[in-house]
């Protein structure tokens, strides 16, 4: 026992040896919340406290759960194969095996993937007739699985307005279908688990007389029926048997959006009268500047549970911060870090660049490529490699080239126009009886048919349809720019439209689709040859030459959400903008700033000794050159931790310069601070330097007015003399390109 407990710090001793009673156990970033629920493990099972049979434990993820029987098999000499160590899917599915009667379930039910949940939902849509575009399957799946974790059947979802009398039809057939084919998707293993405690009392008096202790780990990330789970198992008020003892971090709570309550951790303290949390604050991990940096940013969070990090590793390195004037230059900037950093011996596999949405990894990407640095896209893929983008490619390439029979059996029924495996196998029998393309045979066999139209005509459905399509998109494309090009098929091929109409994960789809556009944008610049072709060589060849493979040293390149649970000696956390990160779409959700700051200070606690943070001052996005403020995020940590740098081609742009008690420069943001965390902007619409457009005193960043379009920004200019053109983004009605001849704009 003294073993066990030996250089455990006095909070994570008073965790571990903890009486029999209900706990909440507030673990810190890097304060060893892992080895605390493990030896409290071990402490109850050696000193003999419980048995393990008696206890339960639930993790996220299988990998965690495998990693606690591993620790504590090491820590113990004793057999520990009765204990129930698992995920809530897994604990759930061991529950419904053994009493699958009473759970009104065959004994041989099946478990349903996403994958084949999505092929049962799509079968409903099209038995009942209903078009894709009015509702997409992977709105549906996600309508039934929220329904379900928050405790929903068919029967009580809101069917208030047509549309939702519509999803409760087709989620009442799809119960229907499963019961039939005796099958369970992930969220029917919790909700049937659910219902089984709940109505059937000789079963939860069984397994509550069992489960003496309930350890769960990541209690931040529990929803509602898992909560409510745990509540059935454990007993509540003069029934309550088990005890719980909850180890997470509210500050850490990052996935509202698959369905996560902070508000859990309130409610477990209420609900089971825990007299004391017990807070990890110290830190194992980051140095004291870094940590310093994440307390003060976090604070601005209202409804805490309250904790302040801190370490015995001393201050460590200031927090770096560049200001670039591009996005070119953020990308130029960290590649030179990097090659610093690994020039004074630092492996590639200790350094992360991480971003709020994959959209953001294109340029990171295109600019490692071209230092021949070795890269790996931890939980994702590269971006030329991500579905929606190799689609797009595909469509590219049938317009610069038709007869490609590999992008044509890529997208020939994407996005779906009715085109069956049947019909694809008669169409590559014509093709090699006429020894042709499969473009060529798909001509003659809609030429017999006299079913293609003339170019320009609305595509239609099946082989006619598609080879409609492709001659139209080559007719828009002629004579165009390589970003027009891109940005007409993307639109015109419907993918746009298909991921729009799709629920899940649609917007960094979209994001991507755009981002493609910035990349032809950028190699317009960069490349000599600017046309289709080459271009689409450009992308197959940046696809994967320096994407890491094994247990190769490289670069780690993620989001945000992607690097919980990870650290690295060195850590670069690019596009602090506000727009970018914080996120857009965060000012339409309840509590949507504060989840983004709880996602910051993930970001700035996976660094160990180094944290870089940057920012652009313009940025290309969706193929135009947007101008940016910093993310306010930049302003919410105190001056005197920061180490300021920025860019020789950096104009101030919504900031003041000025002089640090030491002596050094420094750039401070142009909001005036007003108390911590509360921000008035100096100006909504930001200047640039001053660019000379050679023309009647005006520059990129000059403010215009205009006799239809109001007042606007010049963000960025092509050609010259008479044909040159102006790109404004007006304040009314958004960016848009004007001739310089004719616009008649007046400076301001």
């Amino acid at each position: 026992m003294t073993a066990l407990l030996t250089d455990l710090n006095p909070e994570q001793l008073e965790a571990v040896t903890w009486p029999h009673q209900s706990a909440l156990i507030l673990a810190g970033a890097g304060s060893g919340k892992t080895r605390v629920l493990t030896t409290r493990i071990a402490y109850l099972l050696q000193s003999g406290l419980t048995q393990p049979q008696n206890l339960l434990a639930v993790t996220f993820t299988n990998k965690a759960a495998r990693e606690m029987v591993a620790r504590i098999s090491t820590m113990l000499p004793i057999n520990i194969r009765g204990m129930w160590i698992g995920t809530f899917h897994g604990l759930c599915h061991r529950m419904l095996r053994a009493h699958y009667e009473d759970a009104g379930l065959p004994q041989a039910f099946q478990i349903l993937d996403m994958a084949d949940q999505l092929a049962v939902i799509k079968r409903i849509l099209k038995e009942r007739s209903l078009d894709e575009k009015v509702l997409a399957p992977r709105q549906l799946q996600w309508f039934i699985n929220n329904a379900k974790e928050e405790g929903l059947r068919a029967s009580q979802v809101d069917t208030r307005g047509s549309f939702n009398r519509t999803l409760a039809e087709c989620y009442q057939v799809y119960e229907a279908v499963s019961m039939r084919g005796g099958t369970v998707d992930f969220a029917e293993l919790l909700l049937r688990c659910y219902e089984l405690l709940s109505r059937n009392e000789i079963l939860r008096d069984h397994y509550r007389g069992r489960f003496e202790h309930i350890l769960v780990d990541e209690f931040q990330d529990t929803n509602r029926l898992q909560y409510q789970w745990i509540k059935l198992l454990a007993g509540s008020g003069s029934q309550q048997h088990a005890a719980i003892f909850a180890v997470g971090d509210d500050d850490q709570s990052i996935y509202a959006f698959r369905g996560a309550h902070v508000g859990n951790m309130r409610d477990l303290e209420k609900d089971f009268s825990v007299p004391k949390i017990i807070r990890l604050e110290q830190n194992y991990r980051s140095q004291g500047n870094i940590l310093d940096a994440a307390n003060a940013l976090i604070e601005n969070n209202k409804g805490r549970l309250g904790k302040n990090l801190w370490t015995a590793a001393g201050k460590g390195e200031s927090v770096r911060i560049y200001y670039a004037a591009t996005d070119v230059d953020e990308t130029s900037f960290i590649v030179d870090e990097i090659k610093a950093l690994h020039a004074e011996g630092l492996s590639l596999s200790e350094i992360a660049l991480l971003y709020r949405s994959n959209a953001q990894s294109r340029v990171l990407e295109h600019g490692l490529f071209n230092a021949s640095i070795s890269y790996r896209v931890y939980g994702g893929m590269r971006f030329f490699d991500r579905q929606e983008v190799k689609h797009a490619l595909a469509y590219l390439r049938l317009v610069a080239s038709p007869d490609d029979d590999n992008a044509l059996l890529r997208v020939i029924n994407f996005p779906p126009r009715g085109i069956g495996a049947r019909t694809l196998e008669q169409l590559q029998d014509q093709a090699e009886i006429l020894g042709t393309s499969l473009w060529q045979a798909a001509l003659k066999v809609c030429e017999g048919r006299k079913a293609v139209t003339t170019r320009g005509d609305q595509p239609g459905r099946g082989i006619a349809g598609f080879v409609n399509l492709v001659l139209s998109m080559q007719q828009a494309c002629e004579g165009q720019p390589l970003p027009e090009i891109i940005r007409r098929v993307v639109d015109q091929s419907g993918l746009v439209a298909h991921y729009q109409a799709e629920r899940e994960g649609n917007n960094e789809r979209l994001e991507n689709l755009k981002e493609l556009v910035n990349a032809a944008t950028s190699f317009v610049h960069e490349a000599e040859d600017d046309s289709l072709t080459a271009f689409l060589a450009h992308a197959s060849l940046e696809g994967g030459e320096h994407q890491a493979e094994g247990y190769q040293d490289a670069v780690q390149l993620m989001t945000v959400h992607a690097a919980k649970g990870l650290e690295f000696h060195s850590v670069f956390i690019s596009g602090l903008e506000e727009g970018l990160f914080p996120h857009e779409n965060s000012r339409n959700e309840p509590n949507g700033l504060e989840e983004e700051r709880r996602l910051m200070y993930v970001a700035m606690t996976r660094a160990r000794q180094r944290l870089y943070l940057s920012y652009a001052e313009s940025r290309m996005l969706h193929g135009q050159v947007r101008v940016n403020v910093p993310s306010r995020f930049v302003d919410e940590i105190p001056e005197e931790l920061l180490k300021r740098l920025r860019s020789s081609g950096f104009s101030g742009a919504g900031y003041r310069q000025g002089l640090s008690g030491t002596g050094q420069n420094t750039v401070s943001t142009a909001y005036s601070r007003q108390g911590r965390g509360k921000h008035t902007p100096v100006s909504a619409a930001v200047r640039v330097a001053p660019q000379g457009l050679n023309t009647a005193g005006l520059h990129i960043g000059q403010q215009v007015s205009h006799t239809k379009f109001g007042t606007g920004t010049i963000v960025n200019y092509e050609g010259n003399g008479s044909d040159m053109r102006v790109q404004v983004n007006f304040h009314q009605t958004g960016t848009k390109w004007l001739s310089l001849t004719y616009a008649k704009l007046v400076p301001l």
